[in-house]
């Protein structure tokens, strides 16, 4: 059980440093994200105001996050970002 464990550990360590070697190797990656307020008004319903300009993020090819950016898989999954006024 405990040489399964380190194991285990020695594994997920593998797997992020190989992530990251991936991703430093990498070019960073331009994503369109559109942001959008989601203004809470007095009488308890939510206005949406879709009028903000779209901005671009960076993101990194791989697994996990890494060099301050987040995953393009999860950028391309998340388009729109909320902006809670």
């Amino acid at each position: 059980m405990k040489i399964a464990a380190i194991a285990l550990i020695l594994a997920c360590i593998g797997l992020y440093i190989g992530d990251y070697a991936i991703a430093k190797n990498k070019p960073l990656v331009s994503v369109r994200v559109q942001p959008f307020y989601a203004i809470h008004e007095k009488n308890g319903k939510t206005e949406f105001d879709y009028s903000v300009p779209p901005e671009t993020q960076t993101c990194v090819s791989s697994m996990l996050p890494h060099l301050g950016s987040n995953p393009c898989w999860y950028v391309t999954k998340h388009k729109t970002r909320k902006i809670e006024i």
